[in-house]
């Protein structure tokens, strides 16, 4: 399935466009805020191929992609309204709690990770180049990579502004301005000064507009742009149409700018400082202890989508004490995964499990859990909980010799430049817990057995009465007649690469397509060009009849089953027109995959 079809099939499955109030995307998931949660079919998108998990956390769906998100996002939004899915329909009210905090933080920040990613690899870099006196730490190379590393830090309240409006449904550009009233160098400049003149605000009125370096803050702006998203609002509701082009915007800054500097900004960063410091405290008191339950509960935060909250509070560390002591935490959650999954890649059997585990451990190692989390270490569970244990031992030991980044970059091995204790080999030895820990620990408790699938391909034999000839050992009937041919000489890289997963293909002699075990009919899609099925003993399998035949939009095409039907092996499935599909254009080659990574031998 093509990245369009996918996210077409996404969007059916929570309710249509009609149904969406907002969408963005973070490093793996698909995040989309419903009018109506009720509408999701989170079972039907669990079972999409490339869907690694479907969920619901902090009143928002999550639909975890993996490395594809961004282009998957890329066709979602384009098929939704050019607001981006906002309706005049009325929403379903969400009441204010810790879940709905979670949600707007999570909204705001995450549209910001490209850049945020971006910038603190760049900062890693540099600090490899210095580091290993790759070139001198006063060169000009030096400097353009320290500025560009330290952009987003540094006008984090413009990158916020417009992700805020978003949120809040407001005007991005009246937000991009009260960004730039708190970074104007009139504010900036009376901060960096106020100790050697004495000034410390303007008087406006008798208000004081306090001089505050507002420069790497992230809640005054937040702060300032939801104010505004209400004032704005109400100011239009009570000017005339024919003045709302002039006094809207005119009214909003007179009292939004005076507002946010004489009041929100200083609230929003001494909120700030405070959140830093009391995370800064809770490590020194706490000590190893915090660092371990950071460390263990780094996945199960991933498993909710919460992890996105702890961002804002290591971007304001690094704003206010220039480290954050949060990060090696996460760096050893994540480091942790990664060893398990690559313990599990050597434990299974089946050879596509096993490249797909390999895979998965090693985007992990890069900072990326997801694919290795659902996909391995949480299915097979106890290498899920040999990563728990052995990121939290390494997170308890990076803390004991004050480990700390001065960046907020991706929590991979790539980033490891960028992590400083009292000694640079305590950072490599938390890295080494982590990720041999968890291997070994998972080496050591194993994977439980393994769900052999012992299957059996032949021809699908039916006599007059319709009726299957029966045999002793569960065997996989190829579904279609005709003749078997390999997944390679298939015309779609999607399969010949078996990148859904293994099986083989038929090219048809008749258009009749037979159930190949006893089981059910898990999906069949709307264009009626591909049925998923699954077996009495668990065996996922997609039969994709002909090559970009989705469209047709279901042409030449007649369903005999819906998705749910219990089927019995050799049942009537689909009907379809062979010359209907060559006669468009395409080809007829029909793969049959084990989308779950069963095993499964072939007996011609």
């Amino acid at each position: 399935m093509n990245n369009q079809d996918l996210a077409k099939e996404i969007l059916k499955l929570i309710g249509g466009k009609e149904n969406v109030s907002t969408a963005t995307h973070c490093a793996t998931r698909l995040r989309v805020n419903l009018k109506n949660d009720k509408k999701a079919d989170l079972t039907a998108l669990d079972k999409l191929p490339d869907v690694i998990r479907a969920q619901f956390s902090s009143g928002q769906l999550q639909v975890v992609l993996g490395g594809k998100v961004a282009a998957v996002y890329k066709e979602f939004q384009e098929m939704l309204p050019e607001n981006g899915g906002d309706s005049e329909e009325p929403t379903e009210k969400k009441k204010l709690s810790f879940g709905l905090l979670i949600e707007t933080i999570a909204g705001i920040f995450s549209p910001t990770l490209p850049i945020l990613i971006g910038c603190g690899m760049v900062q890693s870099v540099n600090a490899i180049l210095t580091s290993f006196q790759l070139v001198s730490p006063d060169s000009d190379i030096v400097k353009l990579l320290q500025m560009t590393g330290d952009l987003i830090f540094y006008f984090l309240p413009f990158f916020l502004a417009v992700s805020a409006a978003k949120k809040f449904k407001t005007n991005e550009y009246m937000a991009i301005a009260l960004a730039a009233a708190y970074m104007y160098p009139t504010i900036q400049n009376g901060a960096l000064q106020a100790a050697e003149t004495g000034i410390r605000a303007l008087d406006f009125f008798g208000l004081p507009l306090l001089f505050v370096n507002y420069k790497s803050t992230v809640f005054p702006i937040i702060i300032a742009v939801w104010i505004m998203s209400y004032i704005s609002r109400w100011i239009e509701k009570a000017i005339p149409d024919m003045l709302k082009i002039l006094l809207v915007p005119l009214l909003t800054l007179l009292i939004m700018v005076p507002l946010q500097l004489g009041a929100l900004g200083p609230i929003g960063s001494y909120l700030g400082i405070y959140i830093a410091q009391g995370v800064n405290w809770l490590y020194n008191t706490g000590g190893f202890v915090g660092a371990f339950l950071l460390g263990a509960m780094r996945p199960v935060l991933v498993m909710f989508g919460m992890h996105y909250a702890i961002t804002p509070i290591m971007v304001q560390e690094v704003a206010e004490t220039g480290k954050t002591v949060i990060i090696p935490a996460l760096l050893a959650g994540n480091l942790a995964q990664a060893g398990a999954a690559f313990a599990v890649a050597f434990k299974l059997k089946n050879k596509v499990e096993k490249t797909g585990a390999f895979t998965a451990a090693t985007t992990a190692f890069l900072g990326i859990t997801e694919p290795a989390m659902y996909g391995y270490n949480l299915k097979y569970k106890k290498p899920f909980y040999a990563a728990l244990l052995s990121a939290g031992v390494a997170a308890a030991y990076m803390s004991i010799f004050k480990a700390y980044s001065n960046a907020v970059a991706l929590p991979g091995i790539l980033a490891v430049s960028t992590y400083t204790a009292t000694s640079f080999i305590h950072i490599i030895i938390g890295v080494v817990i982590a990720v041999v820990g968890a291997f070994v620990l998972t080496m050591i408790l194993g994977i439980g057995n393994q769900e052999e699938v012992v299957a059996t391909e032949t021809a699908t034999t039916v006599d007059t009465n319709n009726d299957v000839v029966a045999t002793e050992v569960q065997e996989i009937y190829v579904p279609i007649p005709g003749s078997r041919i390999d997944l390679s000489e298939v015309p779609d890289e999607m399969f010949s690469q078996k990148l859904l997963g293994d099986g083989f293909a038929v090219r048809p002699t008749e258009g009749k397509v037979y159930a190949p075990f006893d089981g059910t009919v898990e999906m069949i899609f709307d264009t009626y060009h591909a049925i998923g099925l699954k077996s009495t003993t668990g065996t996922e399998l997609l039969i994709h009849i002909g090559i970009d035949t989705v469209n047709l939009k279901g042409e030449g095409f007649t369903p005999k089953v819906k998705a749910g039907d219990p089927i019995k092996t050799g049942d009537l499935l689909m009907e379809f027109d062979i010359n209907k599909i060559i006669d468009s254009g395409y080809t007829i080659e029909t793969p049959v995959i084990v989308t779950n990574g069963m095993a499964f031998t072939v007996k011609d």
